[in-house]
């Protein structure tokens, strides 16, 4: 549970001003902008202290050094060497990369778990280096102050969509404007992309890797969406939309086909021309890093999740989700239609159960019921509110008095009222469950992380045996990056995860 960035980033900074004529520095061209290079520094600097708060970033120095010294050498290399850059591990476990402008580049730890090499990496943070150098984030912002936004929100709003995934973007079009168009609310566009492409092979190719390398991380993006369907498929449920990298457009397949052209128009070269892919180097790198949930957002293990920070857990019914998100942990039944939104209770919003509960939902009507849950103090409120539009609305809830003198709000939520009462009974079995994070407890809810072993003869089943993962054989398939099939040799180092 982290506070959401979108509402921070997309405050009233309305900017005036029709742009002026800028050259750009990869393509020589002159093009008309509202962003000049120092309205680029500036914004991606203010927007950059967001980021940091929104994501945090991982606490391992060593880490850190190894990303910016990687992408300090591509960037010296790059069309804008005389932008001051900064390169910055995110922690977070979605699969991402994004950049703002004025040289700020985020890669998350989640990509890197599924990268295999150090040249795979350069390709990622190569291709959102092209991003800044093209001035795709000052063509975005232009395009989108002619739709009304603000220059600070125009520029950022791009890369928080291509952050948090364009699911996203209805929420951002109401916190923009409700008169904004929502096709001025879109990630890079094809051309945009496949030029970003084109520049991460460009400056891995500078930097004397080979060009191909760009090859490998569409592959590895390829097959994130494969897994993900498969397991969608084997749980009978629709593919997931892609999000963040997984949904640039083009898709994918476009994306593999143009950037083997691209790759195959440098000069041939024998592989021993080419500098070391660093796959050495990056595991060893890599290594204890967390992988997926880490301990300061909280864990979820099976049913069950924990926060060993806030000191609570809860546990889903049989058959619900557990949905982890940035300002709310969310639990959702199996029809989608109902589920339990647990969000913290922010200081100001009173200090007696009552007031935080008027405060929060605003009720016009309704009624209080005192509870203890698991030694906590708890209250649960039913009633309704009346909207923006004179209707009203059900409403049921129940606050709790967590650890720390913290303030939760188990809110229910139904697509109607027939969903809320067909899941009435397991709303309430997972609000009973909160509770206060036990000794046992606290050890589940430790990070795994990631380890390097020596290939066994035994394969992926061998190591899947010893692994924590739920569906262990065909992750560690992927995170090795032989999801489509293939064995590594007998005794090479492979990326494993352990528990703490």
């Amino acid at each position: 549970m982290r506070r959401t960035l979108l509402p921070l980033l997309l405050a009233p900074l309305l900017l005036g001003g029709c742009g002026s004529n800028m050259l750009n520095p990869v393509s020589g061209e002159t093009e008309r902008s509202v962003m000049s290079e120092e309205s680029e520094l500036a914004e991606g600097q203010k927007a950059h202290q967001q980021v940091l708060q929104e994501y945090g970033v991982v606490p391992d120095p060593k880490l850190q050094a190894y990303v910016n010294q990687l992408g300090q050498r591509l960037a010296k290399l790059s069309h804008r060497d005389q932008l001051q850059w900064h390169f910055t591990l995110l922690d977070s476990p979605e699969i991402n990369a994004f950049a703002l402008p004025g040289g700020y580049v985020y890669v998350t730890r989640g990509i890197l778990a599924y990268m295999g090499s150090e040249a795979d990496l350069a390709g990622v943070i190569g291709h959102e280096i092209g991003h800044v150098t093209a001035r795709h984030g000052a063509q975005r912002a232009t395009r989108q102050q002619d739709a009304g936004l603000g220059l600070l929100a125009a520029s950022v709003l791009g890369a928080v969509l291509e952050s948090q995934g364009m699911a996203g973007a209805g929420q951002a079009v109401n916190q923009v404007s409700q008169t904004v168009a929502s096709g001025f609310i879109a990630s890079y566009g094809r051309e945009q992309e496949l030029q970003a492409d084109s520049l991460g092979a460009e400056y891995l190719a500078r930097s004397a890797y080979d060009p191909h390398i760009m090859i490998n991380v569409i592959k590895v993006l390829k097959d994130q969406e494969r897994f993900a369907a498969d397991q969608a498929r084997a749980e009978g449920r629709p593919a997931p939309a892609p999000s963040s990298w997984l949904a640039s457009h083009p898709s994918n397949d476009q994306r593999l086909q143009m950037i083997t052209e691209l790759a195959d128009q440098y000069p041939a070269k024998s592989k021993d021309s080419y500098a070391d892919e660093g796959r050495a180097r990056y595991l060893q790198a890599i290594s204890g890093m967390d992988f997926g949930d880490s301990a300061a957002q909280g864990v979820t293990r099976g049913r069950n999740f924990y926060h060993a920070a806030l000191g609570i857990a809860i546990t889903a019914p049989p058959g619900w989700k557990i949905q982890n998100e940035a300002s709310q942990l969310t639990l959702v039944n199996a029809a989608q239609d109902a589920a339990l939104v647990m969000k913290t209770a922010p200081p100001q919003a009173g200090k007696t159960h009552d007031e935080v509960l008027r405060t929060l939902l605003k009720p016009s009507q309704g009624r209080s019921e005192r509870l203890t849950l698991n030694g906590l103090s708890a209250t649960h409120f039913v009633g309704a509110r009346t909207n923006a539009q004179g209707q009203t609305q059900a409403l049921e809830a129940t606050l709790v008095s967590g650890p720390a003198n913290a303030l939760y709000l188990l809110n229910y939520s139904a697509r109607d009222a027939a969903a809320l009462q067909r899941a009435r009974s397991q709303l309430q079995e997972a609000q009973n469950s909160f509770r206060p994070l036990s000794a046992t407890e606290r050890a589940a809810a430790r990070a795994w992380t990631i380890k390097t072993a020596p290939y066994p003869r035994g394969g992926f089943a061998e190591l899947a045996r010893s692994s924590p993962l739920e569906q262990a054989e065909p992750q560690l398939r992927l995170i090795n990056g032989f999801y489509g099939g293939g064995e590594p040799k007998a005794g090479q180092l492979v990326k494993t995860i352990a528990t703490p």
